[in-house]
């Protein structure tokens, strides 16, 4: 998934042929995942309440606004840096889904 080496850790919990489940963890303001490129559908759980910056890659950046143990959806193609904008440590989990979505 990851292009660019960032600074936040990323501990892969569970892989098989339907999901891939990371949890992303960045110690202090300022790490990042690295510059990536969403492959696949995916889900977003923080473990945190608070914010992470969104490096879009034309210049701006955007704050997602977290609150722990609410989940958020993005489909694939998303192509981003995510930040660590808190000042303190911080965490989320990170499910994505390989099986292709069913014909609507």
């Amino acid at each position: 998934m990851c292009d660019a080496a960032g600074t936040a850790k990323g501990t892969q919990r569970i892989l098989n042929n339907r999901v891939r489940v990371t949890e992303w963890s960045f110690d202090k303001r300022g790490d990042n995942t690295g510059w990536h490129q969403h492959e696949y559908d995916y889900v977003v759980v923080p473990l945190f309440t608070g914010v992470l910056e969104i490096d879009n890659g034309d210049g701006s950046r955007s704050l997602a606004e977290m609150q722990e143990g609410v989940p958020y959806f993005r489909k694939a193609g998303v192509r981003h840096d995510v930040i660590n904008g808190n000042d303190f440590p911080c965490s989320f989990v990170e499910t994505e889904l390989l099986e292709p979505a069913p014909p609507t």
